[in-house]
């Protein structure tokens, strides 16, 4: 009678252990099939607690729509979405409007992805660069291999010279740079 009890507990104590042990790899594989069925990569993690990445904050800004249509059409999304650290010199919808009619329409063409891609890489570098860190004739590599000086004058710093840093907003991966102008990366 003893053997029988410890023979049924035993039993009952691998089936426990084997049923935990599976419902875990079944969770898992829901999980994975949940996140392969979405197709949203870092991008489509929700978390409604947490400070905002680069690109939550850009799409909460009215005044940076045609960046986030750029960065969409570039695939950018989730790179930008990633633990980084960035720091991205965001050129408002203003700053857009200043290029040549067409401009913008041309670069959200599907043809046209490399080189929008390799604009907007133009305004990011990796690490956080901070207004106080920034230094008169500083010269920063961007994410696309060129690189961007800073200008300090007495009323802004500037990028390339063109661009006035108009706000510094941080973000959970690094800090947005809101300019008043697009970057444009030297012809190579």
């Amino acid at each position: 009678m003893r053997n029988d009890v410890k023979t049924i507990a035993a039993a009952t104590m691998l089936l426990f252990t084997f049923s935990c042990n599976n419902g875990g790899q079944q969770e898992t594989a829901a999980a994975s099939s949940t996140e392969n069925a979405s197709g949203a990569g870092q991008s489509g993690v929700q978390d409604d607690v947490s400070a905002k990445n680069v690109v939550q904050v850009a799409i909460g800004s009215k005044d940076h729509t045609t960046l986030v249509t750029a960065v969409k059409a570039a695939e950018l999304v989730d790179a930008l979405s990633n633990a980084g650290p960035f720091t991205v010199f965001a050129p408002t919808n203003a700053a857009f409007d200043k290029l040549p009619a067409g401009t913008v329409d041309g670069l959200l063409k599907p043809e046209k992805k490399d080189e929008l891609t390799t604009i907007l890489q133009y305004h990011v570098s990796l690490g956080v660069f901070k207004p106080d860190m920034f230094t008169d004739g500083q010269s920063i590599g961007q994410v696309d291999g060129g690189n961007i000086t800073i200008t300090k004058k007495a009323d802004g710093i500037y990028v390339n010279g063109t661009a006035k840093i108009i706000a510094s907003i941080p973000a959970s991966n690094g800090i947005i740079h809101v300019i008043d102008g697009v970057l444009l990366p030297p012809a190579k």
